[in-house]
């Protein structure tokens, strides 16, 4: 696709960081690692990663807001205008030699994401998007899956971990879910699981206890593929809730009832 300015200065930032990923990711056993808190770490190269992606966005936009998972969120002088990053979203796989985590980059412009970039840098696929400019993964097009029925379809989720508060509410999705599909997958990073929604590798995807950097991103990828995005909460707000189900339009009514238990 011809994308934008921004869009091709959001991949080029994605490609650099990338770069220094993949060779940390060779030598996943001698990173330094610190606790974060149970089960969530942080690691040298993921502060690294998101120094290269500020430094490429604020140099080419100056102007605009900057929120990253890694370090302090920056008011932009053009208030419309933010960046959203998480510059190693899936760091427990990283750590873990598991080659499924990316780089996620959105733009958001007056409260809407304009622009997405998740870049799946181990396996070189580059997901991107623009408001009515489509979906696509290196160059192709991509739809949402085209299956009717739930017993058909794959979805994928979070399972939390460490004991965080919303453990129970996932089982119970989980215990009414999975009778009527063909399965549920946990690959630890929502913005690879949204993007998978997006190429139609997935049916569906839904996670409570997200932040918008883990899902800015990959909420376009899916609108533009044709997918359906809600809060789980009808009454709520994806991105202040941190709560999502997105779908294909065929099943998403039958798997947000599942969902919703209602």
């Amino acid at each position: 696709m011809q994308g934008s300015a921004n869009l091709n200065v959001m991949v080029k930032a994605a490609r650099k960081a990338g770069r220094g990923l993949v060779k940390d990711f060779r030598e996943v056993e001698n990173l330094q690692i610190s606790a974060k808190g149970p089960g969530d770490f942080v690691s040298r190269a993921d502060l690294a990663a998101e120094k290269i992606i500020r430094d490429e966005l604020m140099t080419a936009r100056p102007n605009y807001g900057w929120v990253g998972e890694e370090s302090a969120a920056v008011e932009g002088v053009d208030p419309t205008r933010r960046w959203i990053v998480d510059p190693l979203d899936g760091t427990t796989n990283f750590l873990h030699g598991l080659p499924h985590w990316a780089i996620s980059i959105a733009l958001e412009h007056k409260g809407e994401i304009v622009a997405s970039v998740i870049f799946d840098a181990a396996k070189d696929e580059m997901f991107v998007a623009e408001k009515g400019g489509g979906a696509w993964m290196n160059g192709t097009r991509l739809r949402v899956s085209g299956r009717h029925r739930m017993i058909e379809a794959i979805f994928s989720t979070g399972l939390p971990f460490g004991g965080r508060p919303d453990l129970p509410a996932t089982l119970q999705d989980l215990a009414r879910l999975l009778p009527q599909t063909a399965g549920v997958r946990r690959w630890g990073a929502a913005a690879l699981d949204l993007a998978y929604v997006a190429a139609g590798r997935y049916d569906g995807f839904w996670e409570r206890g997200l932040n918008e950097w883990d899902m800015a991103a990959g909420l376009l990828l899916v609108r533009e593929a044709g997918g359906l995005i809600a809060p789980i909460n009808p009454e709520g707000n994806i991105m202040d809730d941190g709560e999502v189900i997105a779908a294909n339009e065929p099943i998403f009514d039958s798997f947000a009832k599942v969902i919703r238990n209602a």
